[in-house]
């Protein structure tokens, strides 16, 4: 297992403005730029935010697409997501995955098996009202694995609180997860997940913390589960916890960048990417491919294809 490529992700932008790092990249040319940069410095994946939400999922798409077009022309093995589409509705959420899989270029979708709150913290420290509600109910969940299986995308699966993976396994073990699944453990940092410029005081925190305890938690959830699972800190810095180290000793992968980074410093996604080399390098394990990442996903083929509602994990 010591041996095993580890893949790294690089989620590069999502809700962190430049006033936060001014490295995160926001417009098209940005993000191509610094997917381009994270993939030669030893990224498999890059994860990604666009500057426009819940608009028709051709608009959605075609933005994507702006920042994804340079880096396809130079890395057509790259493997790059979008986030969801934020509404309206489920349906409106996830109705950019469709054009965007009929390119043929994008491989991996999205479930998020379970709701969570987010938001700020007051001057006193207590979570601020209004704060805000990622809700993912069972139902949406359902057409989240519908379109994953009909657009033939393996599903990036995040998991912010316990209760998240509880479904997930739920889900592979009566073997209905579309095929390419994988878990992401999202340990929550004391500066949680911002979500507006006007959380002067920082977010509030959520989920388990990133602590050997706290792995070993969701390690005896996943006792048994062949599903290939990476860690990440939201609000934190991976690499100042024990979580990262302990991970890729246990045969995990890693999910760094510019979305989850509180750290203290103001790196670029590429100083992340080159950290996770190097912890890797330590640790004995080899850094995968793009190639070597989509073969231990075990990710849908690229070619767009006739949906197949039968391409599920057996």
């Amino acid at each position: 297992m010591a041996q095993a490529p580890v893949i790294i992700e690089a989620a590069i932008n999502g809700t962190t403005t430049k006033e936060r790092n001014p490295n995160a990249p926001r417009l098209p040319d940005e993000i191509a730029a610094d997917a381009l940069a994270c993939f030669a410095a030893g990224a498999a994946v890059v994860h990604n935010h666009v500057d426009v939400v819940a608009v028709p999922g051709e608009e959605s798409a075609a933005r994507y697409l702006e920042g994804w077009r340079p880096v396809f022309d130079e890395r057509p093995d790259a493997l790059l997501y979008p986030t969801t589409n934020f509404g309206p509705g489920v349906e409106g959420a996830y109705s950019h995955m469709p054009p965007l899989a009929a390119t043929g270029w994008l491989r991996i979708g999205i479930i998020d098996p379970g709701s969570v709150n987010l938001g700020g913290v007051d001057a006193d420290g207590l979570p601020a009202a209004p704060g805000f509600v990622y809700a993912n109910s069972f139902g949406d969940i359902r057409h989240q694995a519908a379109v994953c299986t009909g657009s033939r995308l393996g599903p990036s699966m995040a998991i912010f609180e316990p209760g998240w993976l509880r479904t997930a396994l739920a889900w592979h073990r009566a073997g209905r997860l579309p095929r390419g699944a994988m878990v992401k453990l999202y340990f929550g940092g004391d500066a949680g997940y911002v979500t507006s410029a006007g959380q002067q005081h920082g977010g509030a925190p959520f989920g388990l913390p990133p602590t050997e305890k706290a792995l070993d938690a969701y390690g005896e959830l996943l006792d048994g589960c062949n599903l290939p699972w990476s860690v990440a800190v939201i609000g934190g810095d991976l690499f100042d916890t024990p979580v990262a180290r302990l991970a890729l000793e246990r045969g995990a992968h890693l999910h760094v960048g510019l979305e989850d980074y509180a750290g203290s410093e103001q790196p670029t996604n590429r100083d992340l990417v080159e950290r996770a080399v190097a912890l890797c390098g330590e640790i004995g394990r080899p850094v995968a491919t793009c190639d070597e990442a989509s073969a231990l996903m075990n990710l849908p083929r690229r070619a767009p294809e006739p949906p197949d509602h039968g391409d599920v994990d057996t």
